[in-house]
């Protein structure tokens, strides 16, 4: 096709999420198309979001048969939780080994792997990539939508899911935004690739007030073939120095083996955003967002990647259920179900995020003397010690929609 001629649906962003919305808007039979600012080979830096759900996992098995169990067999599961106070065992448990042909409760592994799966898959399934195709402007009619390019060119359809990430072109021409509040401390994440001839022991350990690095709290995650470090800085830290390479070696150092400082493959700083857009569809019906276009979370949790796998997948039977409407205001009332059951369900992750963020920054004096009690008393009241291995998480959203999931 040309780009020129008028498309059924188009979904801007490449990323693990719009990928994901082309993968389910051709399950539904439509055609779909994906345009994508970078080229089909571009560099992705770092691992981003690592952790996917059973229930995405399940999803995108739906969805396409075999490739939710390639991402599982590609990722790695990990079998025990660990949780530390000030250096002392809280809690600690190891799950059986997940039975031949079960999807694992969750599996790890980079993005980039994530999306060279679902772009193969998106290829095999008959998906029309358009690279190097940077969005600069959605207009959206009556009958359907116009998208404006770098180079002057544009392109129509019948429906756009905008998957353009947290600066969304789709979303600020649409006129939708944002709203939602920064973090006050700073977290630096750094990736480091493991050592295979002497691995570390495959466990996610969360440290509180890990005392080699001045009480600061401390993650770790294993995925494939790496380790996800995440070091929360104090509110009087100046995150660059711990960001920095320096730095970065230095505190390592302290929390892993010395040599993993020689392994470091990524590291960022960030100061995380909950934010989620004021609607997630347009005045016309015609513009549907999903994952960070529609909404933003700290990590903890992953609640991110993983809600906005589910927005793609609503939004792909919205879209069909609206083509296939014998009249427009049906077509508008499918397309407002998915926008209003998706923003309830940011609301709900986004409230959990905020929950998992006030129980790690402890700013109050009560918070901070509950987490010491709750430390003190674990050994001898096992439930406190599961509080405290689960609380920096966030509480559990079971599935309660009709598409299995609340996130």
């Amino acid at each position: 096709m040309g780009i020129s001629e008028q498309r059924e649906v188009v979904i801007v962003g490449a990323g693990p999420v719009g990928l994901a919305a082309a993968l389910a808007v051709r399950a539904t039979g439509r055609r779909a198309t994906v345009v994508e600012a970078g080229a089909a080979d571009r560099v992705r830096p770092g691992s981003r979001a690592i952790f996917l759900h059973r229930a995405t996992l399940q999803i995108v098995e739906r969805i396409r048969t075999g490739a939710g169990r390639q991402l599982a067999h590609d990722g790695l599961t990990w079998a025990t939780r660990r949780t530390l106070y000030r250096g002392r065992d809280v809690y600690r448990r190891t799950y059986p080994p997940v039975p031949p042909g079960v999807m694992p409760a969750a599996t790890s592994l980079p993005q980039v792997a994530t999306e060279r799966i679902l772009l193969q898959t998106c290829l095999d399934a008959g998906v029309e990539f358009l690279w190097n195709t940077e969005v600069t402007a959605a207009t959206a009619a009556a009958q359907d939508v116009s998208l404006h390019t770098v180079g002057g060119a544009s392109l129509t359809a019948r429906y756009v899911i905008g998957a353009d990430g947290s600066r969304s072109a789709v979303r600020e021409s649409a006129g939708l935004h944002l709203e939602g509040p920064r973090t006050s401390n700073a977290f630096v994440i750094v990736d480091a690739a493991e050592d295979r001839r002497d691995p570390l022991p495959v466990e996610r350990v969360f440290h509180y007030e890990h005392p080699a690095v001045g009480g600061r709290n401390v993650l770790f995650v294993p995925f494939a073939g790496h380790w996800r470090i995440d070091l929360q800085c104090h509110a009087a830290d100046e995150p660059d120095a711990y960001g920095s390479d320096s730095g970065v070696r230095e505190w390592m150092a302290k929390v892993m083996p010395p040599k993993y400082a020689d392994r470091v493959t990524w590291v960022s700083t960030y100061v995380f955003r909950q934010a989620i857009a004021n609607r997630f569809t347009d005045a016309t019906h015609r513009i549907l967002l999903v994952g960070e276009a529609a909404h933003v979370f700290a990590p903890f949790g992953a609640r991110g990647l993983n809600s906005g796998v589910a927005d793609a997948f609503v939004a792909a039977a919205a879209i069909d259920a609206a083509l296939r409407a014998e009249s427009s205001s049906a077509a508008e009332h499918a397309v407002r179900g998915f926008a209003e059951s998706r923003r309830a369900a940011a609301v709900r992750n986004r409230a959990a995020s905020s929950a998992a963020l006030a129980h790690l920054e402890a700013w109050s004096p009560l918070r901070r003397i509950l987490r010491r009690t709750a430390a003190l008393l674990a050994p001898a009241v096992p439930a406190l010690g599961l509080w405290m291995d689960s609380a920096p998480y966030g509480p559990t959203l079971g599935a309660a929609d009709q598409y299995g999931m609340y996130y």
